[in-house]
């Protein structure tokens, strides 16, 4: 691959959480597509600093404050670019087109109906996503729907149930409870692939299991999301390869109930999350005070089974 050109990508957000994007001039690479506001990042600037100037010239908006969401690198057949993308969701001004490039408002779930650039696609994906992942484990039966509720009234919009354990029954009967609970609260259910008959179940898309995700060669189809859980460079490689939505990627830190397994650690974390262009989540260890390093080392956010419940 060659050097890469460093670009500034800014996923801004409004008050009502709609996104703005805007079309690409036919004349430029990948023009009459649209894209996510940015541009290239000056060899005196940090990327911060790139985005931040190029909002600026662009919609005339001044980024007040700007968090990591994901960093995309790719190859065009004429082109290498590295996406450094950032979620803006704190600015000042009313944005307006200073260069004549049309742009609009489009809620998160809108955006995959719009053309854009191959590179964009998993900038989509995370724009989607939120920055926690709830899991809701079977350890004990009695309290899953409280723990559900709890998990929703901490405003917490993506949720694994990961029911391993429990009979068929049981699960069938919870997920008719959980699901319309979930939707009332607009987030999204998630079914673990080492339930027993998950896709016969009303949710909103599977959790592959490390070992489901390296027996499959293809996404699952019928899914709208696909997720799974990735130990090593290996099983986020081949996540990718087959067309995951986001990754969960343990243990990062030590747990109460496996204190003695080997941890990633952030700084491994961090590298293996620039080796793929896929929405991470940090698992293991984590709180809700993790989500800053989560986000300083590429991660999506953290994913978590008690720090949801404490």
């Amino acid at each position: 691959m060659n050097v890469p050109l460093q670009v500034a990508v800014g996923v801004i957000k409004n008050l009502d959480g709609k996104v703005l994007i805007s079309l690409r001039d036919p004349s430029l690479h990948q023009g009459g597509l649209w894209e996510f506001p940015g541009g290239k990042i000056e060899s005196s600037e940090t990327a911060e600093q790139g985005l931040a100037r190029e909002l600026k010239e662009e919609l005339n908006i001044t980024v007040i404050a700007s968090k990591p969401l994901i960093t995309v690198q790719y190859q065009y057949p004429d082109l290498a670019v590295q996406l450094n993308v950032f979620l803006v969701e704190h600015f000042s001004g009313e944005a307006k087109s200073c260069e004549g490039q049309p742009f609009k408002w489009v809620n998160p779930d809108e955006l995959a109906s719009y053309s854009f650039p191959a590179a964009n696609q998993s900038i989509i994906t995370a724009a989607r996503l939120p920055d926690r992942y709830a899991i809701l484990d079977d350890v004990d039966e009695s309290r899953l729907l409280k723990s559900l509720q709890k998990i929703l009234d901490r405003g917490v919009k993506l949720i694994q149930a990961r029911l391993k354990t429990l009979p068929t029954v049981t699960v069938e009967r919870f997920i008719e409870r959980a699901y319309p609970l979930c939707k009332q609260h607009n987030a999204l259910l998630l079914m673990n692939s080492a339930v027993e008959n998950e896709r016969g179940l009303d949710v909103d898309g599977i959790h592959l299991t490390s070992r489901h995700l390296m027996s499959i060669t293809k996404r699952p189809k019928g899914m709208k999301w696909v997720a799974a859980s990735c130990h090593n460079l290996l099983e986020l490689q081949h996540a990718q390869n087959i067309g995951v939505d986001f990754v969960v990627l343990a243990p990062v830190l030590s747990t109460a109930t496996h204190p003695e397994a080997e941890t990633l650690g952030w700084e491994r974390f961090a590298e293996l999350v620039s080796r793929i262009n896929l929405p991470v989540y940090a698992l293991g260890g984590q709180s809700e005070s993790s989500l800053v390093e989560a986000r300083q080392g590429g991660g999506q956010g953290i994913a978590a089974i008690r720090a949801f419940l404490d």
